[in-house]
């Protein structure tokens, strides 16, 4: 049944629907892929086979009768180890963090995936407190890409990305507070989406604050859609979410993109050194949108680079996960958490004002930039997956990690709809990743988008080979 891991959810469940196969067997496929790939990518903290087959006995049961709960009964997920799950520890990438706890509440996405019959396998790798592009961390070591285990699977949620381009559950909850579902989704060759902030509601709030949403980590659009049609909407613990979405992402996929206006900026103007090879890719598959009716135009937003209003944004929030940390605690973290930790500390109320300042006025000029184009499409990154183990690429001369990620954090700031598609390779066989942006509450055009690259075959690449 080993190719039961190669279907999406939307498969899954249409054969749970036929009767061709079971939910157990889907599962028990699925934790073989798990168990085998696990050694070589790192992606799981925790996998819990016996919690996982008895939810899918209870699914099985559920479609013999022909009741299922909900949209996603029986389906294999994983969720990031930043998220609360009922039962099992969430301890952040962190040696800091008890695992002796409660654990006794779900985070909002994880709850609404309950209720829905969700098989859950576990629990994926993130690095400490999700801090950084990469995912590596003192608790749970390095995780890499399954194209090329010598290179980094991106971050932060590098584990989820990781475990569904090798088929250990077609669906993931990630998080992302600077690009950290699109940056591990390109790395990794799958689609990720960071919906409008507050669509998918987030409990316990983020110290990082307003910047980090919850996203669906998927194989294609169609199943992200389906993942965010069940996750998304409000949740009593959450005042900052959304109100009720104001229909199915599933059925808003359909329609196509002719006459969209689709603004194409391969270097935001020329502020990014993209690599040769990511922007030939990425340009074909904007090509492609021409050829499938858009209205494509080179149109660059009109913004500098924000990132030092965000590393005041970020490192403050950094800051305030430790800010009750004693001294042996603060030995115990990843050195370079530490040490943002102390910059984010410095930062005095009026510079993290300011930083809002620009933060607002970002907004402002992508609100008007929306008013004449749809959707912008970018390079998700200006690069392919780097060495693992390292934040920055060898001999880039760059600090942080946002020296590479210049064209995901600016949305975050903004607060809009962002996914990342794989339309290629690279000369060494490591996925290329194309961005999708809309204005905020879009997530229906980034959505549509996505999948009619999907339908046209202008996106997906090869799934890579499980060790």
């Amino acid at each position: 049944m080993s190719e039961l891991t190669e279907l999406t959810a939307v498969q899954l469940v249409d054969g749970y629907r036929k009767g061709e196969f079971s939910p157990v067997d889907a599962t028990r496929a699925t934790l073989e892929r798990a168990d085998r790939v696990q050694p070589a990518v790192n992606a799981f903290v925790r996998l819990d086979a016996d919690e996982a087959l008895t939810r899918a006995g209870e699914s099985a049961e559920r479609w013999r009768r022909g009741e299922p709960v909900g949209l996603l009964d029986g389906v294999p997920v994983t969720v990031k180890d930043i998220l609360l799950m009922r039962g099992a520890p969430t301890l952040r990438g962190s040696r800091t963090v008890d695992p002796h706890g409660r654990w006794d509440e779900d985070a909002p996405s994880v709850a609404r995936l309950r209720e829905h019959g969700a098989v859950f396998l576990g629990k994926t790798t993130t690095p400490e407190f999700g801090w950084k592009g990469v995912t590596d961390s003192p608790l749970s070591g390095v995780t890499r890409n399954p194209y090329d285990v010598s290179r980094t699977a991106g971050g932060s949620s590098g584990g989820s990305a990781a475990a569904v381009a090798l088929g250990a559950g077609p669906l993931s909850l990630g998080t992302d507070g600077g690009g950290s579902v699109r940056i591990p989704a390109a790395f990794c060759g799958i689609f990720g989406l960071k919906p409008t902030y507050g669509r998918v509601p987030l409990y316990p709030a983020s110290a990082f604050g307003t910047l980090s949403h919850v996203g669906p980590m998927a194989r294609d659009a169609a199943d992200a859609a389906l993942l965010l049609d069940v996750i998304s909407g409000p949740d009593a613990r959450d005042w900052s979410a959304l109100g009720p979405a104001g229909g199915s992402f599933v059925d808003a996929l359909e329609g196509g993109v002719r006459g969209l206006r689709v603004a194409y900026s391969p270097s935001l103007g020329g502020q990014v050194a993209v690599r040769p090879a990511v922007a030939a890719t990425v340009r074909r598959a904007v090509e492609r949108l021409a050829g499938l009716g858009a209205y494509v135009t080179e149109a660059d937003p009109d913004f500098t680079d924000p990132v030092d209003a965000f590393h005041t944004l970020w490192f403050s929030g950094a800051a305030r996960v430790t800010q009750r940390f004693g001294p042996h605690q603060r030995e115990l973290l990843d050195p370079g958490l530490r040490e943002i930790c102390g910059l984010g500390a410095r930062f005095g109320a009026l510079d993290y004002l300011a930083a809002v300042d620009v933060r607002m006025e970002l907004g402002r000029r992508m609100g008007r930039f929306h008013a004449s184009h749809d959707v912008l499409v970018t390079p998700t990154l200006p690069l392919t997956a780097f060495e693992a183990g390292a934040e920055v690429p060898t001999g880039s001369g760059q600090r942080r990690w946002t020296g590479w990620t210049p064209f995901t954090y600016p949305f975050n700031m903004t607060q809009q709809p962002a996914a990342t598609v794989p339309v290629g390779v690279d000369a060494d066989g490591l996925p290329v990743g194309l961005q999708i942006v809309a204005a905020r509450h879009r997530d229906d055009l980034v959505l549509r988008t996505a999948h009619t690259l999907y339908e046209a075959g202008a996106a997906g690449v090869a799934p890579p080979q499980p060790a």
